[in-house]
């Protein structure tokens, strides 16, 4: 991992960690003796787990958005639960949207990995897989295909869609952790009407394409 990206992830991870202590710290100053003690113990075990989880994350190459090879995948979905992986061609300008979006959503969510497989160097996985549009995410959980993104068509069928839509629909799948109210699609291109339909539907047992492939 390059010094100046893990730098800025550690020092992301550093401030979210102060300000949890900081609510914590204000939440056991309302809290009497026994309280306070039981409490302390149970969220010091919490912080310390959940700071070991971002070590190993941080490990496996969670926090980047990283190209991989088709021989490298399975390999890559035995050492991450969550995957996230953008199936691309270099020609396609939509997957250069999808990259924007999918490098900044990879370094604050260090639970998942992001990953991009060039579908014309991968024939044999991308039609294992049923790729069959471009630009792709496959979503795997626990070893298994959860969820798929095609094209565009959920993210308000429009070019201009912001990160927080992407990033809601990808809590919606489950394979991050979304702090925002999942029931309601992020608004931040007028497309709320377009993608609501979403709001109750998490797995994709099949799907179509806005592009052609």
């Amino acid at each position: 991992m390059d010094n100046l990206v893990q730098e800025k992830i550690m020092h992301n991870i550093i401030s979210t960690i102060e300000e949890k202590v900081d609510d914590e710290l204000y939440k056991l100053d309302q809290l009497d003796g026994n309280s306070l003690e039981k409490l302390r113990e149970k969220r010091l075990k919490e912080m310390k787990h959940e700071a070991q989880l971002r070590t190993d994350w941080l490990a496996k190459g969670h926090g980047e958005y990283t190209e991989i090879d088709e021989k490298d995948f399975f390999a890559a979905c035995k050492k991450s639960t969550e995957i996230v992986i953008h199936f691309y061609k270099r020609d396609a300008p939509r997957c250069q949207i999808f990259d924007h979006h999918l490098k900044l959503i990879a370094s604050k969510h260090l639970e998942a990995r992001f990953l991009k497989i060039n579908a014309e160097n991968a024939p044999f996985l991308a039609g294992k897989l049923n790729i069959k549009v471009i630009p792709t995410l496959l979503i795997a959980v626990g070893g298994k295909t959860k969820d798929y993104i095609v094209g565009f068509s959920d993210l308000g069928n429009c070019d201009d869609f912001s990160t927080e839509v992407l990033e809601w629909r990808l809590g919606l799948s489950g394979v991050i952790k979304y702090e925002g109210d999942i029931t309601q699609p992020v608004n931040k291109n007028d497309n709320k009407s377009k993608i609501n339909r979403l709001t109750k539907k998490t797995i994709r047992e099949n799907y179509s394409s806005d592009e052609s492939d």
